[in-house]
């Protein structure tokens, strides 16, 4: 599979969480960072999410947003990835920051220049990954 988003992650489905017309579906990936994704009961149906499938969870690196503050801060965001800044590329006004988790996992995002010089953002940097649940959409292979 190829497609334009960054951050493409596989992992295992380790829980459902029914609601009336949306599921939380809770993706675990290698090194046990957990996501949690929100999709609509049709497409739990539709793609057979289950404790146990294998799914893949597709982030684009614009709906990633970086906290680099020293965590006073809370965020109704239900993905906080707590790693490590592990590299920055610049360019003319935004800049691609990349955020390595406990396992190895990269979580790339896209923010201004201005953000990176705001936050401090440089390689070796503590930072988390703001991710919201309905931002990560889920598939799984045929």
């Amino acid at each position: 599979m190829k497609i334009s988003a960054r951050n493409v992650f596989e992992g295992q489905v380790s829980a459902l969480v029914p609601g009336a017309v949306n599921t939380e579906v809770h993706l675990t990936l290698p090194g046990g960072v957990e996501l949690v994704a929100v999709v609509t009961q049709a497409s739990v149906r539709e793609l057979g999410l289950a404790v146990g499938v294998s799914a893949v969870a597709i982030i684009k690196a614009p709906w990633v947003v970086i906290d680099a503050g020293a965590g006073d801060l809370r965020f109704s965001a239900r993905n906080q990835l707590a790693g490590t800044v592990q590299s920055v590329s610049p360019g003319a006004i935004n800049a691609e920051v990349s955020i390595a988790l406990p396992g190895g996992t990269l979580v790339h995002a896209i923010v201004t220049q201005e953000a990176v010089a705001e936050l401090g953002l440089a390689p070796g940097v503590p930072a988390r990954a703001l991710i919201k649940a309905s931002h990560i959409i889920l598939g799984v292979r045929r």
